[in-house]
């Protein structure tokens, strides 16, 4: 059972393993799993029948994908310029 949920998460939730992987440019295929994910944030909201809805999830989504964006961000340095991180003793 847990094998099936996680393939059925990834055929939807990953774009290297669903159809968006056939896209050759990976900035593309993000932004369109990000118009996809804002899409069904307002679908939740209107089927909650609920505005604020739609606002907590919005925000929400926002502050994960800040997060994201974030750790990404400090991986590429600590990968790419390592010497960002030492300290420099007075």
């Amino acid at each position: 059972m847990r094998e099936k949920v996680y393939k059925i998460w990834n055929s939807v939730m990953n774009a290297k393993h669903n159809p968006l992987r056939h896209i050759p440019d990976e900035n593309v295929r993000h932004l369109v799993m990000q118009i996809l994910a804002w899409m069904w944030c307002i679908m939740f909201s209107l089927w909650m029948g609920s505005i604020w809805v739609f606002g907590i999830s919005a925000i929400v989504h926002a502050l994960i994908l800040a997060a994201i964006t974030i750790t990404v961000a400090t991986f590429e340095v600590a990968k790419r310029k390592p010497s960002a991180f030492l300290v420099i003793k007075k």
